[in-house]
């Protein structure tokens, strides 16, 4: 298709000129037939321009942003951004919210007592050249075209198509107005890419386009077989990111994946010539403590409580606390991740539905990854709960979701990949 007819089609579609069921076709058409490069770029850019895009020009530097595709227990942006932020690479980032098995940033930020992600548009280009990092939810009309054919892909069964999830991610990337961005794409049965193969192509058509409209894009390939963070819940994943922003936690593997992010994301933002010296400059902002302070200055500015970095005890509390024993002796040698996700949803910690309203301070910590031995009785996990029968139902559901066997299982490797051109 030429660029013209795409944009004949998203622009009536988005303009209600164009109905649902002509659009399900088109969608159908996409999900068996694929689409090109070009095509899938062009796609790109018309839902960029669907409604508005924020211009971040009046702040110096080059702006590097970061996207996960979701997991559980995936708190790296809570780290990442104050942590580049205090390299000197402005950090100007909008989230998401937790729907179903995976976590939402904004949710996550909202366990700080007080503070806001609802910023407008002056507040947040101020905030970022004064502190160099602000996090808040989509503002304004961004990518209404996207919305809207999400919203028909979910019912027609054509979401699981890569040029749709490719555009759909890049246009709302690219809206939000920075100059380079880094993807994370995960990879597992806690990810929406559960095959090594899927997830790779899935990154190389993202950066291609990054690269056909001019935008500096990079892609990492992270392992989700398992929970990132031990800490899985809003206040508690808070709890994690700030206690690694101390320069705590240095064999986790989150410390991992968070320092490798950053390392990239310091060459992308001209900081760093390669990511061996971008490794060193983001360890020396976690030792020295600037990343804990950099936190500590977004939160207060967003009118949080900036205690929270110093005494983790200002984070909501649960009135239940419980261990989850073993019931026999072995190794751990499978995680079913998105199972993990859901027992968070059913201590209140998730939304099965956007109207569902979250307790910040429920979740769990685990005890043991993938190879780690056990004993029987040894504590698999801490839940924290306000509710008796939802700790019931939560517990057994995380029982259910860690597989002890005989034999020690080695865990998918951090790290599966590295792309930098399409």
């Amino acid at each position: 298709m030429s660029r013209e007819e795409l944009e004949f089609f998203i622009r009536g579609y988005v303009r209600e000129e164009i109905p649902d069921y002509q659009m399900s076709a088109f969608l159908m058409a996409i999900y068996f037939k694929g689409m090109t490069e070009r095509e899938t770029a062009d796609l790109t850019m018309l839902m960029v321009h669907s409604g508005d895009t924020v211009d971040l020009s009046e702040i110096p530097g080059i702006k590097v942003d970061k996207h996960s595709t979701g997991g559980v227990g995936d708190t790296t942006t809570l780290i990442l951004a104050p942590l580049v932020a205090c390299t000197g690479i402005p950090v100007a980032k909008m989230s998401g919210r937790g729907l179903g098995h995976t976590g939402g940033t904004l949710d996550k930020m909202e366990s700080v007592p007080g503070l806001t992600v609802s910023l407008d548009m002056r507040e947040f280009i101020d905030q970022v050249k004064n502190i160099g990092v602000a996090v808040i939810g989509q503002t304004g009309d961004l990518v209404p075209a996207d919305k809207k054919i999400y919203s028909l892909r979910d019912v027609t069964a054509t979401v699981d198509s890569l040029p749709l999830i490719a555009s759909s991610v890049m246009s709302k990337k690219i809206a939000a107005g920075s100059d380079a961005i880094l993807l994370d794409v995960k990879v597992g049965n806690g990810a929406f890419m559960e095959k090594f193969e899927d997830a790779q192509a899935l990154a190389k058509i993202m950066v291609k386009i990054g690269g056909l409209v001019n935008r500096k894009v990079w892609a990492m390939i992270t392992a989700m077989d398992q929970p990132l963070g031990s800490h899985i819940g809003n206040s508690l994943e808070v709890k994690e990111a700030v206690e690694i922003l101390r320069g705590e936690h240095g064999d986790s593997p989150l410390y991992y994946v968070a320092t490798e992010l950053g390392a990239y994301m310091t060459v992308l933002g001209g900081k760093a010539q390669t990511p061996e010296e971008g490794r060193k400059i983001i360890k020396e902002a976690l030792s020295s403590g600037k990343g804990a302070e950099k936190f500590r200055q977004m939160i207060e500015a967003q009118k949080g409580d900036p205690r929270i970095v110093d005494n983790l005890n200002f984070l909501p509390q649960t009135r239940i606390k419980h261990e989850l024993l073993s019931d026999r002796e072995g190794f751990v040698t499978a995680y079913d991740t998105k199972m993990v996700g859901k027992s968070a949803l059913l201590l209140g910690a998730g939304r099965a539905r956007k109207s569902d309203v979250i307790d910040p301070a429920v979740g769990f910590i685990l005890k043991k990854r993938i190879g780690d031995h056990l004993e029987k009785g040894e504590p698999l996990a801490e839940i924290f709960a306000n509710d008796e029968n939802r700790l019931e139902a939560a517990s057994e559901t995380l029982l259910q979701s860690i597989s002890i066997g005989g034999e020690q299982i080695q865990p998918m490797p951090l790290i599966l990949d590295v792309i930098k051109e399409g």
